[in-house]
C-alpha cells in the first residue's frame, strides 16, 4: 500500500487512492505552462488503515445509515462522536515518517495547505464542494499530522453527513484523501469560472478577485472584482470596495487584515491580467474537457493554480459537431414533462415525432435557429410559441435582438414553391371527433390483440412497425384539422368577444365541460370509484393503511377482496364491499391505467403498475365530496358554460351590427364546444400505445434476465430502441454502458432543463414584459379565468397529495396524470406551462382559476400559506 503520492505520481486514474481534489491537481500540475504548488496526497489507504485499527469508529458508522437524512438532531450527536474519535487517533509511526519524508522535500518548515480529498469530491456529477475542511499556513510535521487527522474528521461533518445521506451516498464507501500543497502568499486571489455560473454561457468567462488570500471571498468576508471575459476581451468589470482581506498569521493559519484606504476601491487585476489569466483556463479546461471552476492566486505577476474542479451545475449542451450557431427550444416545456428521461423513453419519443430532435441532460431539445434566419420563419415560430408561453417567445426575441448570433437569410421564393390549395375549413360536426376516436381505439384493440404472442427479434420488429401506424394516427391530417378547429376557435372567441364586449378570456367559462374530453372524464371517473368505496368503511380503513404505507404494486388489490367483515359490519357485507372496491378500481385501470406523471418516458412506473398512487386521491373524494359529485360536477360545467353562452350572445345582438356578431360567435361556440374537448384525445391513444410496448418489452426483458443477458429487466431502460433491438439479436449486452447510463440518469435528474439554449451554452431566460400585476406578486401566463383565494398546496408528488375542498394546487408542471386532483382543487399554479398545454385545458374545463409559467413557483410560495389566484390577469398574491 502507498500511504503517500507525490502530485507528480497523481493523474485522474487516482481518484480511488487521493480523492477528486487530489487527482484535479496532479492533472493540473501535468499541463504545459500552469504553474502549481508543489505537494503530495495523504492516500484513502492511509484513513481506511487508520478506521480499521480503531474499533469504535467502526461501531459508529454501523449506525449512520439507520438515521434518516432529514432527522438533523441524531445526525449532528452521532457525526461530532465520530469526528471525536478521528481527532484523537493515533496515527501510526510508518505513516507519520512517510508524510515526513514528503515534507521534506518541500522543506520541513515550509508552511502548507492542508486540504481535505474525499472519494466522492469534485466529480462531474456532485461537487461537494465546502462539505469538508481546509487549512492554511501550517507548518512542522507534529502540526501537518494533527490537522490530516482534522481533514479525516471532517468526513463526518453535519453538513457532509447530511449531504451523503440526500445524495444517496454510502458513508463506508466514501474515504477521505488530504492534500499537502505549500502555501504562496500571493498579493490577489480569487475564482474563475470558465464558463458564466449565471447564464451558463460556455463562451463567457467570469473572474472574481480580491486582495490577499481567497478565503476572503470563499468566506464571504468581502465581495470581489468581477470581469467577464469573451474571446480575450473584458466584457464588464465590476469593482468591489474591498475593506478587508485574509493574510497569513505569523504564528500559523490565517487573519483577517485591513486593506489600506488607497486599494480599496483599486481593482486587484489589470485588464491585461485578466485576460492572461482566462487563457490559463482555456487550457485547463481543454485539458480536463468541460467548464471548471478554478482557485487561483498571483504572486508578483505570476499566476498560481492551486485547484481545478468541474463546474457540476451547467446543463450539458447537445452535440452537434460543426461550428454553427443553433437555438435550441425545450421539448419538455411544450410537453409538461421537464423531468429527465431514459434512453428508451428518449429514443421511443424521437421515433414517434417526426421533427428532428437533440439530446442533452436527459432531455430533448429543437434546433429553431434555421426558422429564426427568415423574416417569415421568425414571425410563424414567435407567433406560434408566444401564445403557447410568452417566456419562450421573450427568450427568442432576447436572442435575435442580440443581432450576431442567427444569420438572417431571405425567404425563400414562395413563387418556385409547389402550388396546393389550402384546406378546407373544417365544419362544425361531432361526428367527426367520434369517428376519429372510434379508429384510434380499434388501432389500439388490433396492437395489444397482436403483441401478446410476440418475443425475440420479432416483437421488436413489431414495435418498429406500430410506430409507424401511432405517427399515421397522431398526425393525421384530419386529426390536426380538429385540434386546430377548436384552438383557433377559442383564440377567435378570446379576441373578439374581447374587443367587441371587453370581455377576456370568454371561451375559458364557454369551454366547461365540453363532451370527448377524455383526460377530464378521467378525473370525474375517480370520483365515481369514491362513490363506490364511502359505503364501506372497512375498506376505506383499509386503503388509509394502504397509502400510509406507501405499497408497491398491485398486490392490495386482491387483500381487497378478502376482508373479512371486521370493524362493525358482517362477514358478507365486508367481503362484498371489497370486491365491489377492487373492481371499481381495476374498472377505471383498465380505462386509465396506462397514464402516470411524466408519461411521454415510456419507462416512468404507470398507475396499473403501481394502483397505489391512486389511493390518496380515491380518500381525498371520499373525504371531500358527496355521491354523485362526478356527474354534478360536469353538468354544472355544461349548464356554466351555456349560461354565458346565453349572456353573450344577448350583450352582441345589442350592439350595432349585433346579428351578424351574435351569429359568428355562436358558430365559434359550436365549433369550440364540438372541437375542443378532442385535443387530450390523440396522447391518450398514444401513451395506451406505448403501455403496451412497455408491458411486451418488459416480457422480454425478463427472458433475457432469465436467460443470463440482463441483470435485471429495467436494463432495457437504459438502452435506446435500436440497441435494445441488437441486444435481443445478439443476446450480448454492454453491461458497463448500462451502468454508464445509470450514473448519468441520476446526475441528470438533479439539473433544471432551461427553456431556450443556445450552442454557446447559454440558458436564455425569458421575462414578463408588463406592468399590469401589483407590485410584489408573482407573474405568469393566465390560462383559465376568474380569481380565487385559498390555502396554497405545494405538491411535487402526486401519491403526497393531501388536498382538502377549497386548496389551491401549486407545482412545477401538470399532465393528465395530475387530473384527479383538479377535482378537488380551487385553482392551479405552475411553473411550467402555455395556453393549450393539459394543466391550462382541465382548468378552464373544471372552471378553476389558473395562472402557468410562474418562474420558481414551488419556492417562492410556501406550502400552507394564503394566496390569490389571478387566473384572468395572470398573476399571483401571497397574502400571508
Amino acid at each position: 500500500m502507498r500511504y503517500v503520492l507525490g502530485f507528480e505520481e497523481i493523474d485522474s486514474t487516482n481518484v480511488a487512492d487521493v480523492g477528486g481534489k487530489g487527482a484535479h491537481l496532479g492533472e493540473l500540475s501535468r499541463i504545459n505552462g500552469i504553474r502549481v504548488p508543489d505537494g503530495f496526497c495523504v492516500t484513502t489507504d492511509a484513513f481506511q488503515r487508520v478506521v480499521a485499527e480503531a474499533p469504535s469508529i467502526g461501531a459508529l458508522l454501523d449506525l449512520l445509515p439507520r438515521v434518516e437524512p432529514d432527522d438533523h438532531a441524531a445526525i449532528r450527536t452521532l457525526s461530532a462522536d465520530i469526528r471525536r474519535v478521528v481527532e484523537a487517533v493515533e496515527v501510526p509511526g510508518d505513516l507519520v515518517a512517510a508524510i515526513g519524508e514528503s515534507l521534506a522535500r518541500l522543506g520541513e518548515q515550509a508552511s502548507c495547505a492542508v486540504r481535505s480529498s474525499a472519494t466522492a469530491e469534485d466529480l462531474p456529477n456532485a461537487s461537494f464542494a465546502g462539505q469538508q475542511d481546509s487549512y492554511l499556513n501550517v507548518a512542522g510535521l507534529p502540526e501537518i499530522v494533527r490537522h490530516v487527522r482534522r481533514c479525516w474528521a471532517s468526513l463526518f461533518t453535519e453538513r457532509a453527513v447530511t449531504y451523503r445521506s440526500h445524495h444517496g451516498f454510502d458513508h463506508r464507501k466514501v474515504r477521505m484523501a488530504v492534500v499537502v500543497q505549500r502555501m504562496v502568499f500571493p498579493d490577489a486571489a480569487g475564482i474563475l469560472f470558465t464558463a458564466d455560473p449565471v447564464t451558463s454561457n460556455r463562451k463567457v468567462a467570469t473572474v472574481e478577485a480580491g486582495w490577499g488570500l481567497g478565503e476572503a471571498l470563499v468566506s464571504g468576508l468581502v465581495a470581489g472584482d468581477v470581469h467577464t471575459v469573451r474571446d480575450d476581451r473584458v466584457l464588464t468589470t465590476s469593482v468591489a470596495t474591498k475593506p478587508r482581506s485574509v493574510q497569513a498569521s505569523p504564528g500559523g493559519g490565517t487573519r483577517e487584515a485591513p486593506v489600506e484606504p488607497s486599494r480599496r476601491t483599486r481593482a486587484a487585476l489589470t485588464d491585461a491580467q485578466v485576460v492572461r489569466l482566462v487563457r490559463l483556463g482555456r487550457r485547463v479546461e481543454a485539458h480536463f474537457g468541460r467548464p471548471q471552476d478554478i482557485e487561483w492566486c498571483l504572486v508578483g505577476d505570476d499566476f498560481h493554480l492551486v485547484q481545478s474542479r468541474p463546474i457540476t451545475t451547467l446543463f450539458p449542451v447537445p452535440e452537434t459537431g460543426d461550428q454553427e450557431n443553433h437555438v435550441y427550444v425545450s421539448v419538455g416545456h411544450q410537453q409538461m414533462m421537464t423531468d429527465a428521461m431514459r434512453p428508451l423513453g428518449l429514443s421511443l419519443w424521437q421515433l414517434t415525432t417526426p421533427r428532428p430532435m437533440h439530446e442533452a441532460g436527459g432531455r430533448l431539445f429543437v434546433d429553431v435557429a434555421p426558422l429564426l434566419a427568415t423574416p417569415a420563419g421568425r414571425a410563424n415560430l414567435i407567433g406560434t410559441l408566444g401564445r403557447s408561453d410568452p417566456l419562450i417567445r421573450d427568450a427568442l426575441r432576447t436572442v435575435l435582438d442580440r443581432g450576431d448570433f442567427i444569420r438572417s437569410l431571405p425567404d425563400e421564393d414562395s413563387a418556385a414553391a409547389p402550388a396546393g390549395d389550402p384546406p378546407a375549413p373544417i365544419e362544425t360536426d361531432p361526428a367527426v371527433v367520434t369517428q376519429l376516436i372510434r379508429e384510434s381505439q380499434a388501432s389500439v384493440a388490433t396492437l395489444r390483440s397482436e403483441i401478446q404472442a410476440l418475443s425475440g427479434p420479432a416483437l421488436l420488429d413489431f414495435v418498429l412497425a406500430d410506430v409507424a401506424e401511432l405517427r399515421r394516427i397522431l398526425f393525421s391530417p384530419r386529426s390536426h384539422q380538429v385540434i386546430m378547429a377548436g384552438m383557433e376557435a377559442a383564440w377567435w372567441l378570446n379576441d373578439h368577444l374581447e374587443e367587441w364586449l371587453g370581455e377576456r378570456n370568454a371561451a375559458d367559462t364557454l369551454t366547461q365541460s365540453v363532451p370527448h374530453n377524455v383526460t377530464s372524464e378521467m378525473g370525474l371517473a375517480l370520483l365515481d370509484v369514491a362513490d363506490t368505496i364511502r359505503p364501506h368503511a372497512e375498506v376505506v380503513t383499509f386503503l388509509r393503511r394502504v397509502a400510509d404505507e406507501g405499497r408497491e404494486g398491485d398486490g392490495f388489490l386482491d387483500e381487497l377482496a378478502g376482508l373479512d367483515g371486521s370493524a362493525g359490519l358482517d362477514e358478507s357485507a365486508g367481503s362484498a364491499g371489497g370486491r365491489e372496491a377492487r373492481d371499481a378500481i381495476r374498472g377505471y385501470l383498465d380505462e386509465y391505467g396506462m397514464r402516470c406523471a411524466g408519461e411521454i418516458d415510456i419507462t416512468r412506473t404507470r398507475w396499473s403498475e403501481r394502483p397505489a398512487t391512486l389511493v390518496p386521491a380515491i380518500l381525498g373524494n371520499i373525504r371531500n365530496f358527496e355521491p354523485g359529485a362526478g356527474e354534478r360536477r360536469f353538468e354544472q360545467g355544461r349548464l356554466e358554460s351555456r349560461r354565458k353562452e346565453r349572456e353573450i350572445l344577448t350583450r352582441l345582438r345589442a350592439l350595432p351590427d349585433g346579428e351578424r356578431k351574435a351569429e359568428e360567435t355562436k358558430r365559434m361556440i359550436d365549433r369550440v364546444r364540438a372541437f375542443a374537448g378532442y385535443r387530450e384525445y390523440p396522447k391518450y391513444g398514444m401513451v395506451s400505445r406505448y403501455f403496451a410496448y412497455k408491458q411486451a418489452l418488459l416480457r422480454e426483458a425478463g427472458r433475457l434476465v432469465r436467460s443470463g443477458v440482463l441483470r435485471e429487466e429495467e436494463d432495457i431502460f437504459f438502452l435506446r430502441f435500436e440497441e435494445l433491438r441488437e441486444v435481443v439479436r445478439t443476446g450480448h449486452v454492454d453491461a458497463g454502458l448500462v451502468l454508464e447510463r445509470r450514473e448519468a440518469f441520476r446526475s441528470y435528474e438533479t439539473l433544471t432543463p432551461p427553456r431556450i439554449l443556445t450552442s454557446d451554452g447559454e440558458a436564455v431566460a425569458g421575462r414578463y414584459r408588463r406592468d399590469d400585476a401589483p407590485p410584489g406578486a408573482l407573474a405568469g401566463l393566465p390560462v383559465s379565468a376568474g380569481t380565487v383565494e385559498g390555502r396554497a398546496r405545494v405538491v411535487t408528488d402526486m401519491a403526497r397529495a393531501d388536498l382538502e375542498t377549497g386548496d389551491i394546487l401549486v407545482t412545477t408542471f401538470t399532465d393528465p396524470s395530475w387530473t384527479p386532483l383538479f377535482v378537488t382543487v380551487a385553482g392551479l399554479v405552475t411553473e411550467v406551462g402555455g395556453l393549450m398545454t393539459h394543466g391550462a385545458v382541465i382548468a378552464r374545463e373544471y372552471g378553476l382559476p389558473a395562472v402557468v409559467g410562474v418562474e420558481r413557483a414551488t419556492r417562492l410560495i410556501r406550502d400552507g400559506q394564503r394566496i390569490r389566484v389571478h387566473g384572468t390577469d395572470g398573476y399571483v398574491q401571497v397574502l400571508d
